[in-house]
C-alpha cells in the first residue's frame, strides 16, 4: 500500500505537474472558409478527410476543438504551424 505522506508530497506535484500534457487548440474565426480549416488539419496533422471535417465541425459549432495532446515542444510546434496557415490556435496544460 502507498504511503500517504508520500502521495501529497512536493515531488508527487511536481511529477503530476509534468506528466499532465499540453492540449492544442483550434478556435473558430470568422475569417477562414470551413474547407480550408478541413485542409490545414489534413495537411498539418495528416487525418483522413473525414477526421479533419469532424474536428473543423466542432470548431464552427463550439467554437473551438482540441486537436492534439501531448509534450510542451511538439505543442508548440503545431501551433506555430497552425498560425501560418493563418488559424487561431492556443495550447494550454490539461487540468
Amino acid at each position: 500500500m502507498a504511503n500517504p505522506d508520500l502521495l501529497d508530497s512536493p515531488e508527487t506535484d511536481l511529477r503530476q505537474e509534468l506528466d499532465r500534457p499540453w492540449l492544442v487548440m483550434v478556435h473558430n474565426d470568422p475569417v477562414n472558409l470551413m474547407s480550408y480549416v478541413t485542409m490545414v488539419f489534413r495537411r498539418v496533422f495528416g487525418w483522413t478527410s473525414e477526421k479533419a471535417e469532424q474536428h473543423m465541425m466542432e470548431v464552427h459549432h463550439k467554437g473551438r476543438s482540441i486537436v492534439w495532446s501531448g509534450g510542451k515542444e511538439k505543442a508548440e510546434h503545431y501551433v506555430q504551424q497552425l498560425h501560418g496557415f493563418l488559424l487561431l490556435a492556443t495550447m494550454e496544460k490539461a487540468l
